[in-house]
């Protein structure tokens, strides 16, 4: 046996808590409080009459206010005794062996006679005793069982309680992984109807360029009219993706939370002759230049938005 399973031993049968007398003797009022909040309409508890019908010289309290009685009240817990109390002791022991976290686990009652108005009822505790070391689903620990022996006024016994603990240490738990930040999304495009069919197409990887009917010229951004002929007649040819960069810059700033930065922004100048502005992909900035040769691919950054970037041509080719 170790010393410190000895120090332990060494607890069955001290005094935990010398004996105490309650604030108040047993009296009505507390009575009646207690069985209206428990909503307990026995009549032997507040009737007199009832209680002689039952055999009984007058009111009894309820056996479960046993404790009620004897408990120190809200001004010795903001006023603790000077010094260190044997239930101080103990518990700094089981601390020391890491026993930190408490479980009540049972309680048992043996009552040797009802309480009548009057009655003064004091408490004293003794350590009955403390286990070896359990394992148990909440952590490796001891149950310490204690006695408290309740007396009245002239130190007869009026019940006694087995009440017993789980001092454990708690069991470690895995520490979960850290969930993901969920990706910010894009900014939403100003979609209106005269360019609700190029984002459209766009969900289904198409590429497409608006054209007038009249004309047959090509634009974009799209529009309402031609600028060309002012006809507002018009339809849509699929581009087939190869162009150029024309021009581009490189965004640092501001960044958002959406994007990788840094963020390359091209004009592209595509094989039909027209312009969008894209985001340039599988290619480090330093690496872009204007006239690069360009190939169409796309992204998907959530299921609602599907939008063109492009890549040098000789690295879509390697892909």
């Amino acid at each position: 046996m170790t010393g410190y399973e000895t120090r332990l031993r060494a607890w069955a049968g001290r005094e935990l808590v010398a004996r105490r007398r309650g604030q108040d003797p047993v009296n009505v009022p507390m009575i009646r409080h207690w069985v209206e909040a428990m909503g307990d309409d026995n009549p032997v508890y507040l009737d007199d009459d009832a209680a002689r019908a039952t055999g009984r010289d007058g009111i009894v309290a309820p056996a479960s206010m046993m404790q009620a009685w004897t408990m120190r009240g809200y001004a010795a817990s903001v006023r603790p005794a000077a010094g260190p109390s044997a239930a101080d002791e103990l518990d700094a022991l089981l601390a020391e062996g890491g026993y930190t976290s408490v479980v009540a686990t049972d309680s048992e009652f043996e009552f040797h006679r009802e309480l009548t108005p009057g009655d003064h009822v004091s408490v004293e505790e003794t350590v009955e005793s403390i286990s070896p070391e359990k394992k148990t689903a909440l952590g490796t620990g001891r149950f310490i069982s204690t006695i408290k022996t309740y007396r009245d006024a002239a130190g007869n016994v009026v019940a006694t309680q087995r009440w017993r603990i789980l001092r454990f240490r708690p069991a470690e738990k895995p520490k979960p992984e850290p969930e993901p930040e969920p990706q910010a999304l894009r900014p939403r495009p100003a979609i209106n109807p005269d360019n609700a069919f190029w984002f459209e197409a766009a969900r289904e990887h198409r590429l497409v360029i608006q054209r007038c009917a009249e004309c047959k010229s090509l634009r974009h951004p799209p529009g309402p009219a031609c600028p060309q002929c002012g006809s507002f007649d018009w339809g849509t040819v699929e581009s087939t993706g190869n162009g150029h960069v024309y021009t581009y810059v490189v965004n640092h700033h501001p960044r958002h939370p959406a994007f990788d930065h840094p963020l390359i922004v091209a004009v592209i100048e595509l094989a039909e002759g027209t312009r969008l502005i894209a985001n340039m992909a599988g290619v480090a900035p330093d690496d872009v230049e204007i006239g690069m040769p360009v190939v169409l691919d796309w992204i998907d950054p959530d299921p609602d938005l599907s939008l063109p970037v492009f890549r040098p041509a000789d690295a879509k080719q390697e892909r």
